[in-house]
This record gives C-alpha cells, sequence and structure tokens, in this order.
C-alpha cells in the first residue's frame, strides 16, 4: 500500500465534525489542525476541509477515489434529502440547518456490529478506549506519517480469544456477548454476506437480533451506519425518547412514551428517511 491524496472539489453536504462526531462512527478522531484522521478496513485517511474543497490523504488499500467515494457515500444526493426532509416541519428543518454537514458512513458490517454491541451502555470515549485497544492487540498495525495504526481484527483473528481476554481488555458484562457474537459469525449461524444481500430490512433485523449483546436499538444502528444502508430504520435510546417526546408526543411523563409509538411517528412523517431524520434529530438536540 501506497500514500494516495485525492481533492474532492466543491463539495456540498459535507462537514467533517457533523459526520465524525454525530455518534456513528468511533475510530475518527480531531487532530490540532481540525481535521480528522481515523482508519477503516486496511485504510488510514486524514481528512481535512480548505474553503470547500475536501482534501483525503493516507494509505488506502486500493485507489483513493473510489474507496472514499464508497465510505463517505459521495454519490447519494444529500442535497436533495435536506430539502425533502425540511419540508415536513420547522423542527426537521432547524435540525438540517444545525447539521447540515452529516453523511451516513458506509462502515464495515462486522465492526459496525462489535462497535455498537460496546457501545451499549457506555460513552464515547470509553467505546473508542476499548474499540482501539482490541484493534491494538490483535488487529494488523499499518503505519502513516511515523505513527501506527491498528485495523479492526476479523472474526478469525478473534476465534481464539477467551472471555477473560476480552475482560482484560475493559469489556466488563460486553465481554461474553463479543465472545458469542464473533462465534456465531464463525460458525456461519449468521451469514454477514446473507444480511448484505437481502432486501428485506426486517428478515436482516431479526437475525441481527439473534446475536448476543444485540438489542432492538443495537440492531437498527447496524442497519443504519453499516454498509447495510437502510435509511428506513429509526434508532430509539433514552435521548431520542426524549427529543421525539420534547417536539412531537409532548407527554408530561416521557416515560410512558413508547417505542412503537415513536417508530409510528417516525415511519409518517420521516418515511423512508427516518433513519437520516433521526441523525439530524439527534445532534441538533444534543450539541445544541
Amino acid at each position: 500500500m501506497k500514500e494516495q491524496k485525492y481533492i474532492l472539489k466543491k463539495a456540498n453536504s459535507f462537514e467533517l465534525k457533523d459526520i465524525f462526531d454525530c455518534g456513528q462512527c468511533f475510530r475518527w478522531n480531531e487532530q490540532e489542525d481540525t481535521s480528522y484522521t481515523g482508519i477503516f478496513k486496511n485504510n488510514v485517511l486524514n481528512v481535512s476541509k480548505i474553503g470547500n474543497d475536501i482534501i483525503f490523504e493516507g494509505i488506502c488499500d486500493g485507489e483513493i477515489e473510489k474507496i472514499v467515494k464508497q465510505y463517505f457515500d459521495l454519490n447519494r444526493d444529500y442535497e436533495k434529502i435536506k430539502e425533502t426532509l425540511s419540508k415536513i416541519d420547522k423542527n426537521m428543518k432547524t435540525s438540517i440547518e444545525y447539521g447540515k454537514g452529516i453523511r451516513i458512513l458506509n462502515q464495515d458490517l462486522w465492526e459496525t456490529i462489535i462497535s455498537f454491541i460496546i457501545s451499549a451502555n457506555n460513552n464515547i470515549p470509553r467505546i473508542k478506549g476499548i474499540i482501539e485497544r482490541l484493534s491494538k492487540k490483535y488487529g494488523n498495525e499499518i503505519i502513516y506519517k511515523e505513527k501506527s495504526y491498528y485495523t479492526f481484527p476479523t472474526p478469525e483473528q478473534l476465534k481464539d480469544v477467551t472471555v477473560q481476554e476480552y475482560r482484560e481488555l475493559g469489556l466488563g458484562f460486553r465481554d461474553i456477548r463479543l465472545y458469542e457474537t464473533t462465534k456465531m459469525i464463525l460458525e456461519n449461524q449468521v451469514n454477514l454476506e446473507e444480511l448484505r444481500t437481502n432486501p428485506n430490512t426486517y428478515e436482516v433485523r431479526e437475525k441481527l437480533l439473534t446475536l448476543s449483546g444485540v438489542g432492538p436499538k443495537v440492531a437498527d444502528c447496524i442497519l443504519l451506519f453499516s454498509d447495510l444502508k437502510r435509511f428506513e430504520v429509526f434508532p430509539i435510546d433514552v435521548w431520542l425518547r426524549r427529543v421525539m417526546n420534547d417536539l412531537y408526543i409532548k407527554n408530561e411523563d416521557e416515560t410512558k412514551v413508547s417505542k412503537k409509538q415513536i417508530e409510528k411517528i417516525a415511519k409518517e412523517k420521516f418515511g423512508d428517511l427516518a433513519g437520516l431524520a433521526q441523525q439530524y434529530l439527534f445532534y441538533w438536540r444534543r450539541e445544541a
């Protein structure tokens, strides 16, 4: 692999902070110069923005332009998506104005499954730390600009890892879940390629729910943030329940607001773009 560079001229719907800090990914970190450096699959990239141009530099396992366009979903018209969602109501319009540079990354399905299992009842710095330790111990080293980066380990690289070894990495109660899910994938109880090629989102979700540590919210995050790319799903956690109650349901006791109630409203208002609507609303209310 060699160092490569690609410049995306006059980019729209592309803000580094909006993309990397909206909660969808855990392996991108802001640098002192406000650029971001991250690792995905066998690629290490630094991404910066000068004016309206996005500069991608790094070591890639293939042709950088092709890799960047796929990973950052550059062939999708986010301007059109934002225009459609903005017409729904003032909440969507305001949230999109705030998070106008969000793009949903095409992250590797396996890595996304494990990352969101780790994310359960956890905070971002701790999630990042666990994933980094896991990758450093079991992944492959890539050196870029005299610094070491580590690929996310494959199921095969984790096949002999014990529950105790996971625990030593700080996974806590998630150790057994990681162990069992890895075993299920290796034994082909859940075939990742079949999930990618199955157009039926309900069936894919049901299969994901058989994995240890994958509940409804984690399953929907996997469906939305991985290369499965199911924009119609609407991940719901305590924070999103609060947002939807404050903006749309307005129940005095938000604990009485059900998941089904929220999903019904999301489907009626946002349709096949519910997942993107969720990201705009979540990011706006969390950050603003």
